[in-house]
């Protein structure tokens, strides 16, 4: 039944995480609901995170036309211990805690019985206590995938000191909802931090049975043997809603990128042959490389002689001499600050994207037909990569187990995976055009994760039809 004949109408609330990372698609998935379903109202509890002003401009910006979307921002919390800050998880986790009062006040000023549902952020899991005593149920939105679903369902059946075991880093894992045994050393930083990371992972994992449905942002044509494996094994996880590619196609303005620069990238691409550009990119926290991984970056880009775009904020710090001259002189490079990096990907004439693998670009690789070189660098990104490159075979693989502090990525290395990426013949630009069609499909009316969605909301608000 359309929800134009509801009975009445509903409200949704979401806690999502400051992170622009899990905003964009957070937002996203309340965009498509209240587009598609106009009875139905959400109020966005807006957090303010210490060193992240950029999240509250977010949030105004994405939502501006939407009247069905009301903002609440909650007051600014003490910044929780020093000792706290060894383990970002637990920095986070004791933040949130913090928030749980001032949660529950604001949730209480526009209690009615018209409020149908949390819809809360992995991070945010604690305050299904504040929905429970208000008599709301919660749902999880996952803005990672489901093998990390898998992941963090089954901590709870691991022994601490077999994780911490360091003997055991050649170790492979087998996990429910992965088709192929996963490496010790893909698994997630949080996962090895004896500072709070695995306690807090541990902690947030074992509500995730506690809520009423799992809104993941994938798609079954990519994870149907997860959300399959999952679902057999365990009978008490929640219905598993595959409700994505969500993504900000429409690239809200981001302060740090001014409209000439915006306008200059845009220029240079447009006068570049079909498929010719790599585009490097490492996430929205603006991960720097030390001067030294930059010269081995950029001797890797001139050895390989490919085109490209390099979202460097270093810029030029760690340059070998002589390579802007070079860039210059043969025309092949660019090297800009903060990048459109959804504009960058639907162009044209990009062929390839060396990435962080941050959930977020891969998804929008995919829906664009760009292939991943991979650079994993924190959180659940070496997972990431470590599907894509042998799970799903829609990435080249650079490292699939780097992290922030290992030793330089070398010249020789980079300059081998972009000839291999930039590779017409490569059967992995075979299979990411294929994924291409799939992920456009999902989303369109009719598609598996249009049908999810309509799902989520029977189970949500069905018994307001």
């Amino acid at each position: 039944m359309a929800m134009s004949e509801m009975k009445k109408k509903s409200e949704l609330i979401f806690i999502p995480t400051p992170g622009i990372g899990h905003l964009v698609s957070s937002l996203e998935f309340a965009k498509l609901l209240i587009n598609t379903h106009t009875n139905l109202s959400i109020t966005v509890l807006c957090i303010k995170f210490p060193g992240i002003p950029i999240s509250n401009s977010y949030i105004k910006s994405a939502l501006a036309s939407e009247p069905q979307i009301q903002l609440i921002d909650l007051p600014e919390v003490e910044q929780p211990p020093q000792e706290v800050l060894k383990s970002p998880e637990f920095f986070i986790f004791t933040l949130m805690e913090s928030l749980i009062p001032h949660v529950k006040a604001a949730i209480k000023t526009i209690l009615s019985d018209k409020i149908v549902g949390l819809v809360l952020d992995f991070f945010c899991l604690s305050m299904i206590d504040v929905g429970n005593e208000l008599g709301i149920p919660s749902y999880l939105f996952l803005t990672s995938n489901v093998g990390f679903l898998s992941l963090m369902l089954s901590l709870q059946n691991r022994r601490i000191e077999d994780i911490f075991d360091d003997s055991n880093l050649d170790h492979q894992f087998l996990i429910h909802g992965f088709s192929i045994p996963v490496p010790f050393n893909v698994l997630p930083d949080a996962v090895f931090n004896k500072h709070g990371g695995y306690v807090a992972y541990y902690k947030f994992a074992e509500r995730f049975r506690d809520t009423k449905g799992i809104i993941v942002n994938t798609f079954s044509e990519l994870e149907q043997y997860s959300i399959d494996s999952l679902s057999s094994h365990d009978e008490k996880v929640p219905p598993i809603y595959a409700v994505g590619p969500l993504l900000d196609l429409k690239g809200n303005p981001n302060p740090n990128l001014d409209q000439s620069q915006h306008d200059l990238i845009l220029k240079w691409l447009d006068e570049q042959p079909n498929k010719s550009v790599v585009f490097l990119c490492f996430g929205s926290l603006g991960v720097s490389f030390a001067p030294s991984q930059i010269r081995e970056i950029a001797l890797g880009l001139k050895g390989s002689e490919v085109r490209f775009l390099w979202a460097n904020n270093a810029e030029k710090q760690g340059l070998p001499q002589g390579f802007l001259e070079w860039m210059e002189l043969e025309g092949k490079g660019m090297i800009c600050g903060w990048a459109p990096q959804v504009e960058i990907l639907a162009h044209k004439a990009v062929g390839g994207f060396v990435s962080h693998c941050g959930w977020n670009s891969i998804l929008e690789s995919l829906r664009f037909g760009v292939p991943i070189l991979t650079w994993p660098i924190y959180a659940e990104q070496q997972l990431n990569a470590f599907r894509m490159v042998k799970e799903w075979g829609v990435a080249v693989e650079l490292r699939m187990d780097y992290r922030r502090g290992s030793d330089n990525v070398v010249a020789e290395e980079i300059e081998k995976g972009l000839k291999d990426l930039m590779d017409k013949d490569n059967i992995v630009n075979k299979k990411v055009k294929e994924m291409k069609e799939k992920a456009r499909n999902a989303v369109a009316s009719g598609g598996s994760s249009f049908i999810s969605v309509g799902k989520l909301i029977d189970n949500i608000i069905g018994s307001n039809l």
